[in-house]
């Protein structure tokens, strides 16, 4: 069984890799690279909110701190477009994980509706500081980046998938690692009763706290690829509201605590927020579906779409196995039945 599900990860690897090879429309494309982007930032967000069970709605300050770090430094180092501002995509996310040591070492202080209350105010202090350090972030004229001027249209957002499907799978390995190690252990413990882990001499403070910044690393090399893709960066879209509802929607939706869960939610909602963003980006239409299907989905899975699913399969397969088991008690108890007149009547004629 562990020999298949091997296979069937490795087969659907190789059917994303292929996938911008495959499909070539821009448009497609586009929606796939955000799609990817979305993954891994739900991904690094669910490291921290999903094991540790703290929910946090500020994730969009180290988005933006990304994207603002990587924009800084092609600006300060002359950097050129091309393939050379990748390679300074993990420095902008350890620039974002710095940034939270401090600030995830103040809002872990307090629990629950607080610390939700404080990550909300950090991002809008960081966004608020990109309007007004001018000097720096040019405040609200923004900051542009460098232009891949080499790359045709056709292949223009080939590199920004591949690098995005890099992210993604960085933030897998490292999710699937404290999902299966002692350290994550901690984290889940926390999640179920912080006091009784500490009690059990769980180091609380500092296991939630490196959580926190590995989360803010992944986030921040999102932003900065994100940054890059777009070609500059604002305060209100790098620091956007939007993008922290967005990535709490999906790993809700897919299901906390689980590796896959954040990344059927932006496979589901990424898409389904870009397709109707285009038909209906006048009235906001897309906004009201988007809200309707996360609502059906708490109120049918509200487990989210993985553990629901998984719940139910686990109860159907064990009451399967029970009728089973009844079954051949009763087929084992009957006593041996003699053969019936019929039987009898075949034989004798054969005879």
């Amino acid at each position: 069984m562990k020999i298949f599900k091997i296979v069937g990860l490795l087969v659907l690897l190789a059917l994303v890799i292929a996938f911008p090879l495959v499909f070539t429309n821009p448009a497609v494309t586009t929606i796939a690279v955000f799609t990817l982007m979305f993954a891994a930032a739900a991904t690094g967000w669910n490291i921290f909110s999903g094991y540790t069970g703290y929910i946090a709605l500020g994730h969009a300050a180290y988005f933006g701190l990304g994207a603002y770090a990587l924009a800084l430094m092609c600006e300060y180092w002359h950097v050129p477009g091309g393939y050379m501002p990748f390679w300074l995509v993990p420095v902008a996310g350890l620039v974002a994980a710095v940034f939270a040591i401090p600030m995830g070492w103040i809002a872990l202080r307090v629990r629950r509706h607080t610390f939700v209350v404080i990550t909300i105010a950090m991002f809008f202090i960081l966004q608020l500081l990109a309007y007004n350090l001018t000097n720096l972030t040019n405040g609200s004229t923004g900051l542009g980046l460098p232009i891949p001027t080499d790359w045709s249209g056709d292949f223009f957002n080939t590199p920004f998938y591949y690098v995005s499907l890099v992210i993604l799978l960085f933030a897998i390995a490292i999710a699937w690692w404290v999902r299966h190690s002692k350290y994550g252990l901690g984290l889940l413990a926390i999640r179920d009763d912080e006091d009784r882990a500490l009690g059990l001499g769980v180091k609380t403070g500092s296991s939630k706290l490196v959580a926190f910044v590995i989360s803010a690393l992944i986030v921040g090399m999102v932003g900065a690829t994100w940054g890059y893709f777009v070609e500059s960066v604002y305060p209100p879209t790098a620091f956007d509201a939007n993008f922290d509802i967005a990535i709490a929607l999906m790993g809700f939706m897919g299901g906390m605590g689980t590796i896959s869960g954040p990344i059927l939610g932006a496979l589901i909602l990424e898409p389904a927020q870009q397709y109707f963003t285009l038909q209906f980006s006048q009235n906001g239409v897309y906004l009201v579906v988007y809200g309707a299907l996360f609502l059906v989905v708490i109120l049918l899975l509200p487990r989210g779409i993985i553990p629901t699913l998984s719940e139910r399969w686990t109860t159907f397969q064990a009451a399967r196995r029970q009728k089973e088991q009844e079954r051949g008690t009763i087929v084992t108890a009957l006593p041996p039945q003699s053969k019936s007149a019929e039987v009898k009547k075949k034989e004798g004629i054969n005879l």
